[in-house]
């Protein structure tokens, strides 16, 4: 069984109809743990201590924002910069995160067609995240592909009501060691891996 830890950060969950539902009802368990960034953090007065003790208690990390100006929301980008501190998650002596897998799970306003070369953004989703891939590896850790979920804002209720059983069944798998992470590892996304 592998524990796993969501970062969960949405500066206005209030209005969210998408990840507002997403967590509606999800409770902490043995395996799962959620860590709620503004609830815990409005101050932005990150606890690093207590951040570091969740992140080597854990073994999958997961950062499950909306996805803000092609990154992620101002608060999840500070936790980054004081909780993975040198000497601690990188550097020679900074090996507390090596081997660990950390992954992306993102809303996004705009359609999966909103994210290709050809199109207005003219960039994929996974190349915007490489700053975040970039920190894992520096850190030692896996990255592996995000799971979207993307055109939030015309997605029907049912739509919605069935990426939130999704949801819940990915993190009941993780936590169960139900995915190959070699096989996880070929996919641009986590959504091409659960199509195949």
């Amino acid at each position: 069984m592998s524990k796993v830890l969501i970062l969960f950060a949405h500066p206005a969950l209030e209005k969210s109809r998408v990840n507002k539902r997403l967590m509606l009802n999800f409770k902490s368990t043995y395996n799962i743990t959620i860590n709620d960034l503004y609830e815990e953090y409005f101050d932005f007065n990150i606890d690093v201590e207590r951040e570091k003790k969740l992140l080597v208690e854990h073994d999958i990390i997961i950062f499950h924002h909306p996805f803000f100006w092609y990154s992620t929301p101002a608060l999840l980008k500070q936790w980054e910069d004081l909780v993975l501190e040198h000497g601690w998650a990188y550097g020679s002596k900074g090996t507390a995160l090596v081997g660990k897998k950390l992954m992306n799970i993102i809303t996004t306003g705009g359609s999966s067609q909103a994210y290709t070369k050809e199109s207005i953004n003219q960039h994929t989703i996974r190349e915007f995240l490489l700053p975040i891939e970039q920190t894992a590896k520096l850190c030692g850790m896996i990255y592996l592909p995000p799971y979207l979920i993307q055109g939030t804002h015309r997605l029907t209720e049912k739509e919605i009501e069935d990426h939130a059983k999704n949801y819940n069944q990915l993190l009941k798998n993780f936590s169960e060691d139900k995915f190959s992470i070699n096989d996880l590892l070929s996919y641009e996304t986590f959504n091409e891996f659960l199509q195949k």
